[in-house]
């Protein structure tokens, strides 16, 4: 349990890369929750956690930041697949509704504008456009769905924070099978896939530097929302929406 009163915001991310110009400074601590080591990021009374690509690792750390912190609120940060042609990268959403596309359920934030839909697995072109079609969502992530059930449950305030990281008509290569059980992303194992296979450089090259440009606006939007009383719901929205790429 962390010294003091508990935080009042939450932020449940998959990896370290999305939210690393935030939390860079921050006091890192290091704690065991279930059976699991989880790092937290904390500031004031805002703890930051990365659980891993994914659902279950989601849920995890979902738990996990809600035993040992006790907040007020949690955000779903991270990057999210754009479904709408219109969104460009790094344009960030706060969307109204989080849909889970495992069972289909909804959760109203109470805030925001559009919808995001969680899927089980990393959405190439066609995917994109067959859940645009399902669910009329602007965006596609992987964790939002559980980190939202996991705050519903306890009773706390839930928001859902994305940058836009690939467009519409982006092809992602084979990235699947290089996420490790723990939800992490195998580097190395997809550098030596990526090394037999040039026809795809300019493809992550291009999917690495709009990552970096997503991280940084997402930061710079998590950044105001930390800063902002969980209460003035709309006012979070507004300073969230005015960050543009």
């Amino acid at each position: 349990m962390t010294d003091g009163p508990g935080a009042k915001i939450a932020i449940v991310a998959a990896l370290e890369r999305e939210v690393r110009p935030l939390v860079n400074g921050w006091r890192v601590r290091r704690q065991e929750s279930a059976g699991r080591q989880f790092t937290f990021f904390e500031r004031d009374r805002t703890v930051v956690v990365c659980g891993g690509i994914g659902a279950e690792c989601a849920r995890r750390a979902t738990q996990a930041v809600i035993v040992l912190y006790r907040p007020e609120q949690l955000i779903s940060a991270g990057f999210a697949g754009a479904l709408e042609p219109g969104l460009r990268v790094g344009q960030v959403l706060t969307p109204r509704t989080v849909i889970d596309a495992s069972d289909g359920s909804r959760t109203d934030t109470g805030v925001g504008e559009g919808a995001l839909v969680s899927f089980a697995s990393v959405a190439d072109r066609g995917q994109k456009a067959k859940l645009r079609a399902a669910y009329g969502a602007q965006a596609v992530d992987m964790e939002a769905g559980t980190v939202a059930r996991g705050a519903q449950a306890h009773g706390l305030r839930f928001l859902a924070c994305k940058a836009i990281s690939d467009a519409s008509d982006f092809s992602w290569p084979a990235v699947g099978r290089f996420v490790a059980p723990n939800g992490q992303f195998r580097t190395s194992g997809f550098a030596f896939y990526l090394a037999l296979r040039p026809w795809l450089w300019g493809r992550v090259i291009e999917l690495a530097r709009d990552s970096r440009q997503a991280s940084a606006r997402l930061c710079q939007s998590l950044a105001v929302l930390g800063a902002t009383p969980l209460q003035q719901s709309e006012s979070i929205f507004r300073a969230s929406a005015a960050v543009k790429p």
